[in-house]
């Protein structure tokens, strides 16, 4: 069972790295912040990675057996806007059905996916470790998937799969067992019904909009009811293999509405607990939750997070 941390990269320093190994957590997954400018959130974690301070971050990782890998929404910085203004035909149709460059793309142009496919590649050459498992996300948004002609009878979890087995397949040319997952996020919950997932795609379930005050098959809760019913197609459809859940337990950033200075994180450890038990009954190999606006502004203010539920 592996167990991981999703935090800011501008949030990672030693601190943070004791906590993991206080914690028992091995895996540190360093997530830019999503929305309309992920992209520049992205390229703003690469410039960091380059610098001393976070070469040392890096090897006082390795040195305590921490892994740290990327999960990111990365879809407009592999498909930049300009690009999609460039070929119009590129972007997806939204339900008015006008063609727009607000989100993702047309997954029916083989050109798109030929495109997106090869900007992961010279992103994943970009990192500074060689992941055996990286997030490449579509982007952060609701109502994002295409609608045009070719693509209105797939699905939104059709049309992700079709995008992540396109970057698979062009990322495992340069790196033969890398591992890329489907994140069931928003509409794209319910598991895909006619594209297969090529060998390597594996399952990251992300309850977003869960009760976190409730445990997540709690059959009294409907907001977790209509995010775990898809459970048990996810896991038939995808296996076990490699299958993570990605919650929002220590997810501060939620919990402060985006807004800084952060608020103090409260978190009940019998609902971690709990979920994670059913979790971990379910098959699930890899447990994580996001944990964003815990560094070094929010000890200034409240001190270390309490985060000793989430040891296994």
């Amino acid at each position: 069972m592996c167990t991981s941390f999703l935090i800011h990269p501008e949030e990672l320093d030693s601190i943070w790295l004791e906590q993991c190994k206080q914690t028992h957590v091995n895996h540190l997954g360093l997530h830019p912040v999503g929305g309309k400018n992920a992209n520049e959130t992205l390229e703003k974690m690469l410039a960091l990675f380059s610098t001393p301070e976070y070469q040392q971050l890096f090897n006082q990782a390795a040195q305590m057996g921490i892994d740290i890998t990327c999960e990111m929404h990365a879809l407009r910085y592999l498909l930049p806007q300009e690009q999609l203004e460039k070929y119009p035909d590129w972007q997806r149709v939204n339900q008015q059905g006008e063609r727009t460059s607000d989100y993702n793309f047309c997954c029916s142009n083989q050109d798109a996916l030929n495109y997106v496919a090869q900007s992961a590649v010279a992103l994943l050459h970009r990192l500074p470790f060689a992941p055996r498992r990286v997030a490449f996300w579509l982007d952060d948004a609701q109502d994002a998937f295409c609608h045009c002609e070719k693509c209105a009878h797939l699905s939104p979890s059709d049309q992700q799969l079709i995008i992540l087995n396109a970057m698979l397949d062009a990322l495992r040319a340069v790196h033969s067992n890398i591992l890329l997952p489907y994140l069931a996020y928003y509409e794209a919950l319910p598991a895909p019904t006619q594209i297969k997932p090529h060998e390597g795609i594996y399952l990251e379930f992300a309850p977003y909009k869960r009760d976190i005050t409730r445990p997540i098959n709690d059959p009294g809760c409907p907001e977790n009811e209509q995010q775990h019913r898809h459970l048990a197609d996810l896991l038939k459809f995808f296996g076990q293999a490699h299958a993570t859940v990605l919650d929002y337990w220590y997810d501060n950033s939620l919990f402060s509405g985006y807004q800084k200075p952060p608020k103090e994180l409260h978190v009940d450890p019998r609902i971690v607990k709990t979920d994670i038990a059913y979790y971990r009954s379910l098959g699930f190999q890899h447990i994580s939750s996001f944990a964003c606006y815990l560094g070094a502004d929010y000890r200034a203010l409240y001190g270390l997070p309490d985060l000793s539920a989430f040891r296994l």
